[in-house]
């Protein structure tokens, strides 16, 4: 008699197919952990906004790498977007970058295009 009495499969051909299917243990993040193994981790650039009282706002970039220098990067940031804006030293996060206004999606498309950042690597919060 088949499989369920339906005569579909018998026995033997049935367990080979299954045997066929078994992966052997295959870890689809390994490759993933692998590369941010070797790169240090993934560092991410957070992109944040915070509210300060009626339409007023204040965007903070925090998570670039230590060797750039924050200070071109705010002046070029000021630049571009007509915003005002300073380098603060936090004692855990190390300097973030303060612009005025929402300036979340602005921030992000400098930073990958001046190739400070990979698109990948930039996370932006709020709302």
């Amino acid at each position: 008699p088949g499989f369920l009495g339906l005569g579909l499969f018998d026995k033997q051909s049935f367990m080979s197919d299954l045997d066929v299917q078994i992966p052997t243990t295959f870890d689809p993040f390994a490759d993933a952990n692998a590369e941010d193994s070797g790169a240090g981790g993934k560092e991410y650039v957070h992109i944040r906004i915070q509210q300060r009282n009626g339409r007023k706002s204040l965007t903070t970039v925090q998570g670039l790498k230590k060797e750039f220098s924050y200070n071109k990067i705010l002046k070029d940031l000021k630049k571009e977007f007509c915003c005002n804006g300073t380098v603060v030293q936090d004692p855990e996060l190390g300097q973030v970058i303060q612009l005025q206004g929402d300036q979340r999606k602005n921030v992000s498309t400098f930073l990958v295009q001046a190739g400070i950042v990979k698109k990948d690597n930039i996370k932006i919060h709020g709302f």
